[in-house]
């Protein structure tokens, strides 16, 4: 990055409003960072999820997500815009990037609760990688707040049997994750919730 360029210029190099273009440059420049100068990048790109240019969008979703996986805690600040966009995010890529995005910033059970319920009309959306991306944000949440666990496992398997291939890949693995010992969130019988917290998270296979 040279000293004349801005992150929104960075993400505006892109062939057309799907390409990833920069998006991970961005997103290692931003971890690099000293934490004293984390916050503002953190916010320019958090801006630019709001920008005119569809593209740029894209590309800030992209980048976000990347950060996400390593420091969620950066996003913190913004959570609540963040929830906002949730609901109102139209833009296919942007949606699929939001659906993982927000599942791993720290939410109360209540937050956790809401943002479940709107994963779960993502699974209606036409998109396949949005509804994959959106099983494996009801995953992450059953970390936050176990109690949804049992109603999670079983759209896995439903979606696992019947989703498109990308959400039965998906629905298996993330069933594999949350059925393996010590990580079993429910019996099928008993419905109830048995749970033991990791410091590791689910990722993107």
């Amino acid at each position: 990055m040279s000293t004349s360029e801005t992150i929104r210029s960075m993400l505006a190099a892109g062939r057309n409003r799907l390409n990833i273009g920069r998006a991970a440059e961005v997103a290692a420049l931003v971890l690099a960072l000293p934490k004293r100068h984390q916050s503002r990048k953190v916010e320019q790109l958090v801006e630019c999820l709001w920008d005119d240019d569809p593209g740029i969008v894209n590309r800030a979703g992209d980048a976000l997500e990347k950060v996400s996986r390593t420091l969620p805690t950066v996003l913190e600040p913004w959570k609540a815009p963040l929830l906002g966009l949730l609901v109102e995010a139209e833009q296919n890529k942007l949606r699929w990037n939001l659906a993982v995005i927000v599942p791993r910033l720290k939410l109360s059970v209540p937050e956790c609760r809401k943002v479940a319920e709107i994963l779960q009309s993502y699974l209606d959306d036409p998109s396949s990688i949005v509804k994959t991306c959106a099983l494996q944000g009801l995953a992450e949440l059953t970390r936050q707040d176990p109690s949804l666990g049992p109603e999670v496992l079983d759209l896995l398997r439903i979606y696992s049997l019947c989703g498109t291939a990308a959400m039965r890949a998906r629905g298996r693995h993330l069933l594999r994750q949350l059925e393996a010992p010590g990580e079993r969130l429910g019996h099928p019988q008993s419905g109830r919730s048995r749970y033991r917290k990791e410091p590791g998270r689910f990722v993107l296979p």
